[in-house]
C-alpha cells in the first residue's frame, strides 16, 4: 500500500488509507510512476476521509476530531465534522502560515501545490456527504446524477489533472465513468445503505417497477427488484461504454490506469448479474481474475474505437 510520508504516522490516516484495497477499482497500481501513485493516493485519502465522515465509519478513538479541533465526542456530529474537514480544506490552499491540522490534510498540500488543483472538486466531495445528512431519497434519476455530479465526478476530473490529460471531452467522458461507478456500488450496497435510512434507487424508478420501500428490507430480492436493479445496472452500463473513448483518448500507463476504472464497474456489473440481480443477500463483489478479464475487454474495445 503506497502512503506518504505524513501519513504513514498516523493509524487513523493509515487505516483509511488502507481501505483502498476493497474499492471496486484500482486506486494506484503499481505499474504508474511513483509520483502519480502518491498523488493519486493522496486525493484518495481525502475522499474516503470524507465518505467515512460522511457515513460515520471513523476509526474509533476521536482521532480524526481531535485532528481537526474538535472534542473526540464530536465524531457523531457528522456536519460538524464536515465544516471542520472544509475549513482544514483551505488551510491546504492557503499560504505556508497555516498548516492543516489532519494528517491527510498535510500530505495532500504538495499534490494541490504540484498539479495546480483548484478547491471545486473537494468541495464537492464534502457538500456530497453534507447532502448525505439530508436527502435520504431520490425521486428522479436526474436528481441522483447531480449527486453524482458531487459525490463521483470530482475524483475523475481529479485523475485528469494530476495526470496532465484533461479536456472538456475527457471530462465528459470521466463524468460518465464515474456516476456508472457510483451506481454500481449503490447497487451492491441497497441493504447497508438502507441500514443508514439512505436509498439511492430513484423512486419513480421504485415505483414503475412496482418495489416499495419494505421490499428492500428482507432477506433476498424479489423478481420486482431484482428486475428494477438490472435496469438500473443497464445505464451503468450504458454510461461505462460511454467512458471508453477516453480511455483509447491516452497513451502508455494512464490508458491501463483509465481501463482499470472503466473495468472495475463493469466487473462490479458483472458480479451483480452473476448474483441475478439480488443484491440483498450481501455485495456482489468481482473477482480478481473477472477485473483482468474486463481490463483486456476494455483496452480491446478502446482500440477497436479509436
Amino acid at each position: 500500500m503506497i502512503r506518504t510520508q505524513q501519513a504513514r504516522t498516523d493509524a487513523a490516516a493509515t487505516g483509511t488509507l488502507d481501505k483502498a484495497a476493497d474499492e471496486n477499482f484500482p486506486v494506484a497500481p503499481f505499474f504508474l510512476p511513483r509520483a502519480w501513485r502518491d498523488d493519486l493516493m493522496a486525493v484518495y485519502g481525502f475522499a474516503r476521509l470524507v465518505d467515512d465522515i460522511g457515513d460515520g465509519d471513523l476509526a474509533p478513538g476521536g482521532a480524526d476530531a481531535r485532528h481537526l479541533g474538535l472534542e473526540p465526542g464530536q465524531t457523531e456530529d457528522r456536519l460538524a465534522m464536515l465544516d471542520a474537514l472544509e475549513a482544514d480544506l483551505y488551510r491546504v490552499f492557503a499560504g505556508s502560515a497555516e498548516v492543516p491540522r489532519h494528517p491527510l490534510l498535510r500530505a495532500l498540500r504538495p499534490t494541490v501545490r504540484g498539479c495546480a488543483l483548484t478547491p471545486e472538486p473537494f468541495l464537492g466531495l464534502i457538500e456530497a456527504n453534507r447532502q448525505d445528512q439530508k436527502i435520504r431519497r431520490y425521486g428522479t434519476y436526474a436528481e441522483l446524477q447531480a449527486y453524482c455530479e458531487l459525490s463521483a465526478n470530482p475524483v475523475g476530473r481529479l485523475v485528469l489533472q494530476i495526470t496532465g490529460t484533461s479536456s472538456p471531452e475527457r471530462i465528459r467522458r470521466s463524468d460518465a465513468v464515474c456516476t456508472a461507478l457510483q451506481i454500481a456500488e449503490h447497487l451492491q450496497d441497497v441493504a447497508e445503505d438502507l441500514g443508514r435510512d439512505r436509498i439511492y434507487l430513484p423512486a419513480d424508478d421504485m415505483d414503475r417497477f412496482h418495489v416499495r420501500e419494505s421490499d428492500l428490507a428482507v432477506p433476498s430480492g424479489g423478481a420486482s427488484l431484482r428486475a428494477l436493479v438490472a435496469f438500473e445496472a443497464q445505464r451503468a452500463h450504458d454510461l461505462l461504454d460511454e467512458g471508453i473513448p477516453l480511455v483509447g483518448s491516452v497513451n502508455g500507463r494512464l490508458k491501463l490506469l483509465l481501463a482499470g476504472f472503466v473495468a472495475g464497474g463493469r466487473a462490479a456489473l458483472t458480479a451483480i448479474s452473476a448474483a441475478g440481480f439480488d443484491v440483498l443477500p450481501g455485495p456482489p463483489r468481482p473477482t480478481a481474475p473477472r477485473l483482468l478479464r474486463e481490463v483486456g475487454v476494455v483496452l480491446r474495445r478502446a482500440h477497436r474505437e479509436g
